[in-house]
């Protein structure tokens, strides 16, 4: 029933990208959506929707309504935690690729920031040797000859994290490339037919490393929770390949909407940064003594806001935030969107989101440097203001 739900959620999301004619909407108008909705997955696909444009704490809130309280840890396991210490994990992982040829990562599809912390390794990888960036989420045979993203490269593209990641890669120098299984694929069949045309790539290019970022179980090495998979795709990858690759888990230990869904190893561990945890013996934490599902599960860190953005948006510093001037906003509520430069007319996928509901709120993006054509919207989702603006 698990697997079917989740075969039901991707067909509904495909319909839904077919059927919605604004993709970037206000909340308000997202909120009304999932409560006029009656199908017993709403809340996973408007936490979707929240995420898509780019309301973070939204898309939280709304994913946990279907879940579950976190599980309560024993003396044990506590016992077991404590014996770890923390390593910063960009660090740590960009230190281990040099000698790893296959490096996993997952993201929960909702929650930006798991990509903005593979966007974090990207360049640190790349100077190690990769050149090869899989995703699950692409589905577009020319973006390596565009260069940019367009709005047609996947469902989850059209998020503006994904894209900047994507954007980021090619700006780089990363080959990408798409290896999802066909349409009508059972579970099985998917991590199966998955783990084929990665392993195809990597018998091509033997001299090679590459990097995969994948959605939830997907990277599992060990026995996936749904069982009707038999191996999820990173396990059939390595029997694939005869390459052990290093997995790496985001979702299980980051911030859920409500702190009673989020992991008490979070709260026990509470960083200032993305860490990874290791004890003397040199084993990484992955979230018990006989948990053989992935190689590590990074902690995030509970996300602090400036100016009403989350601060991970900002990359350490790599990008800045630009103020909308107020003498561009004519009316409330609007939504601003942020395209690179000439990538606006090619169907291009925003840079940044914003909505700017009235005279008090907040009306900063945040950017990586370059050249941008700013556009507003009203309520009605009629341009009412385009602009250029240059961030140093």
């Amino acid at each position: 029933m698990k697997q079917l739900f989740k075969y039901v959620f991707l067909f509904t999301l495909k319909i839904s990208a077919q059927t919605n004619t604004e993709t970037y909407q206000f909340s308000k108008d997202i909120a009304v959506k999932i409560e006029k909705d009656t199908l017993a997955w709403k809340y996973q696909m408007g936490a979707t929707d929240y995420s898509i444009n780019g309301y973070y704490k939204q898309a939280l809130e709304t994913w946990d309504k279907n879940g579950r309280p976190a599980r309560k840890i024993s003396k044990e396991d506590s016992l077991y935690f404590t014996s770890f210490r923390q390593k910063n994990a960009k660090d740590y992982i960009i230190n281990r690729s040099k000698d790893e040829k296959i490096i996993i990562i997952n993201e929960a599809h909702h929650n930006n920031r798991h990509r903005i912390f593979t966007t974090s390794l990207l360049q640190g990888l790349y100077d190690n040797g990769y050149r090869f960036f899989g995703l699950e989420a692409l589905a577009d045979t020319e973006i390596n000859d565009r260069k940019f993203p367009v709005m047609e490269s996947g469902f989850y593209v059209k998020e503006p994290q994904m894209a900047n990641m994507l954007s980021e890669a090619l700006k780089i120098g990363f080959v990408l490339f798409e290896y999802e299984a066909s349409d009508g694929k059972n579970g099985k069949e998917r991590e199966i037919e998955q783990a084929a045309n990665i392993a195809r790539l990597v018998k091509e290019n033997p001299n090679s490393k590459f990097l995969i970022h994948c959605g939830f179980d997907h990277v599992i090495e060990g026995i996936p929770p749904s069982k009707s998979w038999e191996r999820a795709m990173a396990g059939r990858l390595k029997d694939e390949t005869n390459i052990d690759p290093f997995t790496i888990d985001q979702v299980y230990y980051t911030e859920k909407g409500d702190i009673k869904f989020t992991s008490p190893y979070v709260l026990m561990a509470n960083p200032k940064k993305s860490v990874i945890l290791i004890n003397g013996a040199g084993k990484l934490f992955n979230g018990g003594e006989t948990n053989d599902q992935t190689d590590c599960r990074i902690i995030h860190p509970i996300t602090e806001y400036e100016n009403e953005r989350p601060d991970w948006l900002l990359l350490d510093g790599k990008r800045k935030t630009y103020t909308v001037p107020k003498s561009k906003i004519t009316e409330y509520p609007v939504l601003v969107l942020a395209y690179r430069k000439n990538e606006y007319e090619k169907n291009g996928v925003p840079a940044d989101i914003i909505e700017i509901l009235n005279k008090e709120t907040k009306t900063n993006l945040i950017l990586d440097k370059g050249i941008y054509k700013i556009i507003i919207k009203d309520k009605n989702y009629k341009i009412i203001q385009e602009f250029d603006a240059k961030i140093k």
